[in-house]
């Protein structure tokens, strides 16, 4: 079949960028959410665990805003996204059980995921720093 646009496959190299900043703004954003939560997150009491106290927060706060920062910027992008789905398995997991700390609901964990692991396989994209493939 033809391609009605063959103009357009000239910037097929920007496609990934777009899938990385859009999954950083997403981690960004449950970053955001999580410490105007960490109180609460800090309070709940999980599985194996119990109550892990306000620094829980931190730690998962500080490990999505890498991953997002990673992505955004475009440094180490196969190594964050490689975290980024180690978040979303966990996310996807944990989701039914506690959803007022895993906020989003599965199908945009799975959404993450595919999106994560189409940027590792891929590369970064347009504007990135990564280790060759």
């Amino acid at each position: 079949m033809l391609n009605p646009l063959p103009q357009l496959l000239t910037f097929s190299f920007f496609a990934p960028t777009l899938l990385r900043i859009t999954v950083a703004c997403v981690f960004f954003y449950i970053a955001y959410i999580h410490t105007q939560r960490r109180k609460e997150i800090g309070a709940t009491r999980f599985i194996l665990v119990g109550a892990m106290g306000v620094w829980a927060s931190w730690v998962l706060v500080v490990l999505e805003a890498g991953v997002a920062l990673g992505l955004f910027l475009g440094y180490y992008t196969q190594i964050a996204a490689l975290l980024g789905l180690l978040l979303c398995i966990k996310s996807f997991v944990w989701a039914k059980k506690y959803p007022r700390v895993f906020f989003l609901c599965r199908i945009e964990y799975i959404l993450l995921f595919v999106i994560c692991l189409s940027l590792l396989l891929t590369g970064a994209g347009a504007f990135a720093f990564d280790l060759p493939l």
